[in-house]
């Protein structure tokens, strides 16, 4: 069971939990941590890359360790390694270390870099977007946008990568954003062999964790365009026929949960495996924060990630999915390993900043305390926990898992100053 923070009575008022949260030091001790991290743009100590889909969540913090220009290079390093038909690249490398067996692509605009893309993934795009949008806000430096990249500005670049999007990945018949079959929000393909590029047994699909991505990005991109600036498409409606989809053909309003996937072109799972009955998490926190849903669903939705962590010792509502795929379904990944039912604060912290923005501050410390006391405990960032023996798994030094702590604890910290 998630037991509340020592000291934050769940019947206190407003005033009284803020003074408590300001007080609480361990807030400021993982803050302080995941800073002194945050010195580099690589992912972690088993990644050499910059990997758009991490960086998206670490680089508040990274702006508060680095000077501006130097993220703001960073950021324009993925537009100069654009793909012509707008793709946006997933990981990029110092090219003399481009040695991890993928499909590297190089530019002129770009020596010095090598650059790779996970085309299971359908997030590299949004992401890019989100990340822009978040260094204007913490920077106020407006002027990226207008930033030349080659012919074209970062604005139309942008506008780009959303036009790939509608062309290359999208369901006509759903008016979705559509990728392969993986696990929520990961990047591996079921079927044995190299699970991160498309192949002869993708099997394509809709999925929620892609579409709020997208429409987060659509959100972001029309916020930061200038009033003046005459888009190539009407964006808005786009975001609004994608909300209106994904309530229509993902939402189940009964069960108050997402279905896994939306299959295209078959399902690559048996007929007896019945899929419908696993949460998923990550993609979920993500339509929350993409503001899909009201106050009421928010509640259940929380609900049942809080039920899923208390049937694993040592689980958190940062596990992936539950229950897990049985290895006979999913033979790329067995059950309760990475993104099958492992658990990952880079999305639990996620889902803490969802339940904060949208006024849940009790239920947000609850589920918050285990993932400090186990960050804490560790004495480091870990890419992913064992949700039965509660060890640390994969990369050490994993910067997404502090930038999403530091976001997660950073609007805390503005709601108790603000209610104290």
């Amino acid at each position: 069971m998630l037991k509340a923070f020592s000291g934050y009575s769940q019947n206190r008022n407003n005033s009284t939990i803020a003074t408590s949260i300001l007080a609480d030091g361990r807030l400021d001790t993982i803050q302080a941590r995941a800073l002194r991290l945050l010195n580099s743009f690589a992912a972690g100590t088993s990644y050499g890359e910059v990997w758009i889909r991490d960086f998206n969540t670490f680089i508040k913090g990274s702006l508060q360790v680095h000077p501006k220009e130097k993220v703001k290079e960073m950021l324009l390093l993925f537009f100069k390694m654009q793909g012509s038909n707008g793709n946006i690249v997933d990981g990029m490398i110092d090219s003399r270390k481009a040695h991890g067996g993928y499909q590297y692509r190089y530019s002129t605009l770009a020596p010095g870099w090598a650059a790779h893309k996970n085309t299971v993934e359908t997030d590299q795009e949004s992401s890019l977007v989100q990340a822009v949008k978040k260094y204007i806000d913490v920077t106020g430096d407006r002027s990226i946008l207008q930033e030349k990249v080659g012919d074209s500005t970062v604005l139309q670049r942008m506008e780009a990568a959303f036009s790939y999007l509608l062309k290359e990945r999208w369901s006509e018949k759903y008016g979705l954003v559509t990728g392969a079959t993986t696990i929520d929000w990961g990047d591996v393909q079921p079927e044995n062999g190299w699970g991160v590029a498309i192949n002869s047994k993708t099997k394509w699909a809709v999925d929620i964790y892609d579409n709020a991505m997208f429409v987060m990005a659509l959100q972001d991109f029309l916020d930061m365009a200038p009033k003046d600036y005459q888009p190539s498409k009407d964006w808005k409606n786009v975001a609004e026929q994608v909300r209106r989809h994904v309530r229509q053909y993902l939402w189940q309003p009964a069960a108050q949960k997402y279905i896994p996937h939306l299959y295209l072109n078959g399902s690559p799972f048996s007929a007896a495996f019945n899929e419908q009955q696993i949460l998923y998490t990550g993609g979920t926190a993500c339509a929350i924060l993409a503001g899909f849903h009201d106050h009421a669903e928010i509640a259940a939705i929380n609900r049942q990630m809080v039920q899923a962590a208390a049937k694993e010792k040592y689980a958190t509502i940062g596990i992936t999915v539950y229950p897990p795929y049985p290895v006979t379904e999913f033979r790329n990944m067995k059950p309760y390993v990475y993104q099958n039912a492992g658990d990952w604060t880079w999305f639990g912290g996620r889902m803490i900043q969802a339940l904060i923005v949208n006024g849940f501050i009790k239920e947000a410390i609850t589920e918050l305390n285990p993932i400090l006391e186990r960050t804490l405990k560790y004495n480091g960032f870990h890419e992913w926990y064992d949700v039965q023996t509660g060890e640390p798994k994969g990369s050490g030094d994993f910067r997404g898992e502090a930038g999403v702590l530091y976001d997660a604890i950073t609007l805390l910290k503005q709601w108790a100053t603000a209610h104290k």
